[in-house]
């Protein structure tokens, strides 16, 4: 790609590390950047900066938040004995837009995955059992993506938390196995949430 501007390169090379932008894309949207006027590109500039360094992760869930505490784990709307277990904050947006869910969330960071090194410890379980500890939750649901690696991922927070009382569901299957959360969608999402499961750890 033939550029006569140095500074447009530099622009283009930039969006182009997003996800899911190639060098056209990033090329329309920099000269549409260029195009704008100053004040709008500043406001747009300020909002990335701050939101990179400013947004913190919850104490409680690990979800992103403005405060030390994310706005489901403040409200005092959300039944907060009930804990949606996920794998990413995708995940919870994605269940959060399904508006069939009025509990909170933990958010893991991964599932276990032993092929890509991930195993329990680099995970936000060890701060999931505290919360069950503390007797704050009494249902756990897991919503982790059906596939082999979610399952491992129950079975084994199941397993740590095989002494305590709580009750533990899944989402029932109108996800489909070997599917990712995250791109289901909403209706299908919001009744499998809805028409959640007991888990059996057998």
């Amino acid at each position: 790609m033939n550029i006569s501007s140095k500074l447009l390169e530099n622009a283009v090379n930039a969006l182009a590390t997003l996800p899911g932008i190639g060098k056209k894309t990033a090329l329309r949207l920099a000269l549409h950047i260029l195009q704008s006027d100053k004040e709008s590109v500043e406001e747009f500039c300020g909002a990335i900066l701050g939101m990179r360094i400013n947004i913190k992760f919850c104490k409680k869930c690990h979800n992103i938040a403005d405060g030390e505490l994310c706005n489901p784990c403040m409200s005092p709307k959300r039944e907060q004995s009930l804990v949606c277990v996920v794998e990413s904050i995708k995940d919870a947006m994605a269940i959060e837009n399904t508006q069939q869910y009025n509990g909170v969330y933990h958010v893991l960071g991964g599932i276990i995955s032993p092929i890509e090194g991930i195993g329990p410890n680099e995970l936000n379980i060890h701060t999931l059992v505290d919360r069950v500890r503390s007797g704050e939750v009494k249902e756990m649901v897991m919503a982790l993506s059906p596939t082999i690696e979610g399952d491992t991922t129950i079975y084994y927070i199941s397993k740590q938390l095989k002494d305590y009382e709580i009750k533990i569901s899944t989402i029932s299957r109108g996800v489909s196995f070997g599917g990712e959360l995250e791109y289901a969608d909403e209706l299908t999402l919001g009744r499998s949430i809805i028409s959640r499961i007991p888990y059996k750890n057998e």
